[in-house]
């Protein structure tokens, strides 16, 4: 509101909350860094796990940044900044969301010490860029390459994955399951490999122990055969593979039948009933006993088709459709009348098991298949569900190397290395623009840091034996949570894919650098929900539902 010859003049509608300068970048750098030190504890093999419970009473029990912050309700808009971190982090590289986020966090803080000392914004944005683009290629420098055939290689990646989680106890087994499936999966094109995920499904059945999950070398479906007296199970089985419903075609248009006899009425059900047996006798000439069809079946065509011995699903889910194709070499046909011996697919077995008092369709011994299935067994839905997060980051991981062929030294090593460099890098500089840089590699720091943190070690004593060492021993040393020592992770096979780390630096330093460039925050007055935390951002937290009063002991 200004004044103007002594009448007033609105801007702003009433009830809009403004921050200016200073006030806006401390609020929300306070956000971004509750956000940060929310996820911290969940840090390294020794991280602790968050129990989320949301509005309707679901649990979720995980020490997965990406899920955590996926869960948590929040207004604040920089702590939202966060979350897109995390997911960012998730999209491209499947691990390192924890780290990322608490990087941009840590470095937000230092960048307040800067703010304190009032250098402005913009020099410090300058710094940051100057030292991200910097660590990218020291990551590069340190990188160690590695090929795609190096199985034990690929094993210690997924193990340092899932190490942490609560798959851990049975790490070799997913770290062997991650490795088999992508490699079963990953395709050759002008040289390089390509791992599309998306051929690796996920099934989960509570039931049984963790340690009875497996891979089958092809697909498993989550549906029951059409008719009882179908065979429920089928070796050297030849698939048909159909996106049409078996049924009898309606007309386009509304069409009416005035039937005025019995004898019309019956050759009208003979010839529908003709149609189905044409349907079936086609399918059964190319020499099909096993079939999927993405649409219905009619009960009568169910009736010809187990007259046939040909076992049939119905209602089989596209992505379903195409995994089958991938790993059988089937094609999938459109008509019924296109279908020859060329489009079946073939398998060793298919059959119906059940599994968990639930029956499932399994389509195993495909020769070669491009898509694969694991199957994840676990004592309750809790387990189930968090082994299958530490699975999806172990293949994302093996994936990335099977692509990119660079590892790292894991165990806060490269941060370290970096924070050393990049410290070097600041001298050459000079001006303002070193002390951000200076600062950027202090704050990297903060992982070392933090593992030694979660694992109850004295976090000073450590990061001081830990940097002499890795100055006087190399690149390779880093912190060995169990032991308490520093160690050389390397040797330990504690390692990360190049990807992780380089994404990581990206997007926290990215995030970081825009929360910094915000010098106004001009919020509109948010309706106040019924029970809910109200308006605006009270505090300039906006509640971040349901974390309201945190105390981050910050």
């Amino acid at each position: 509101m200004a004044q103007l010859s002594g009448q007033p003049v609105v801007i702003l509608p009433e009830g809009t909350q403004r921050y200016v300068g200073r006030d806006a970048q401390r609020l929300n750098i306070l956000a971004a860094r509750i956000i940060a030190e929310t996820v911290r504890t969940t840090l390294g093999p020794k991280g602790m796990d968050k129990m989320l419970v949301d509005s309707l009473g679901d649990v979720v029990v995980t020490n997965d940044g990406a899920t955590i912050l996926d869960r948590i309700d929040l207004q604040h808009p920089a702590a939202k900044m966060m979350v897109e971190v995390a997911k960012t982090q998730d999209k491209e590289a499947g691990d390192g969301t924890t780290t990322a986020v608490v990087i941009a966090g840590e470095l937000l803080r230092k960048a307040e010490e800067l703010l304190d000392q009032n250098i402005h914004p913009s020099i410090i944005v300058k710094g940051y860029t100057m030292a991200a683009e910097k660590a990218q290629e020291i990551l590069q420098e340190i990188a160690i390459e590695v090929t795609p055939d190096d199985e034990e290689t690929l094993m210690k990646i997924a193990m340092t994955s899932i190490t942490g989680k609560n798959a851990e106890s049975h790490k070799e087994l997913f770290a062997r399951l991650a490795v088999e499936a992508v490699k079963q999966v990953a395709e050759k094109k002008n040289g390089k490999y390509v791992v599309d995920i998306d051929n690796i499904k996920i099934e989960k059945k509570a039931g049984e122990s963790v340690e009875e999950s497996e891979l089958i070398r092809g697909v498993v479906i989550d549906k029951e055969r059409v008719h009882p007296r179908m065979p429920t199970k089928v070796e050297n089985a030849k698939i048909a593979l159909i996106n049409e419903a078996l049924e009898v075609k309606k007309t386009e248009t509304d069409a009416k039948i005035n039937i005025t006899s019995p004898d019309q009425l019956m050759s009208f059900l003979e010839q529908e009933e003709k149609m189905l047996r044409e349907m079936v006798d086609q399918i059964a000439a190319t020499g099909a006993n096993v079939l999927f069809v993405q649409k219905g079946i009619d009960d009568l065509a169910q009736h010809y088709l187990a007259k046939y011995g040909i076992l049939a699903v119905r209602r089989v889910k596209k992505s379903d459709m195409e995994k089958l194709a991938k790993a059988t070499g089937a094609k999938i046909v459109t008509n019924v009348k296109d279908l020859t011996s060329d489009d079946l697919g073939h398998a060793d077995l298919v059959e119906e098991r059940k599994i968990a008092g639930e029956s499932m369709i399994f389509v195993e011994g495909c020769k070669n298949p491009k898509a694969v299935t694991i199957l994840i067994r676990g004592g309750t839905e809790h387990v189930i569900d968090e082994v299958e997060r530490a699975l999806e980051d172990a293949i994302k991981v093996v994936k990335d190397v099977m692509e990119d062929g660079y590892v790292l030294p894991a165990g806060g090593a490269g941060e370290i290395e970096l924070s050393i460099k990049l410290d070097e890098y600041a001298k050459q500089v000079g001006g303002k623009e070193a002390l951000a840089i200076e600062n950027f590699a202090d704050a990297l720091k903060i992982i070392p840091k933090t593992l030694a943190e979660n694992a109850g070690l004295d976090t000073v004593e450590m990061l001081v034996k830990v940097i002499s060492e890795h100055k006087n021993k190399g690149v390779a040393i880093g912190i060995d949570v169990f032991e308490g020592e520093p160690a050389d992770m390397l040797a330990k096979g504690i390692i990360e894919p190049l990807r992780v780390k380089k994404q990581a630096i990206k997007s926290a330093s990215e995030a970081a650098i825009m929360i910094l460039r915000i010098d106004d925050v001009i919020a509109a007055k948010i309706s106040k929900p019924e029970g809910g935390q109200g308006g605006g951002m009270p505090g300039g937290m906006g509640g971040m539902g349901g974390m309201g009063g945190m105390d981050m002991g910050m």
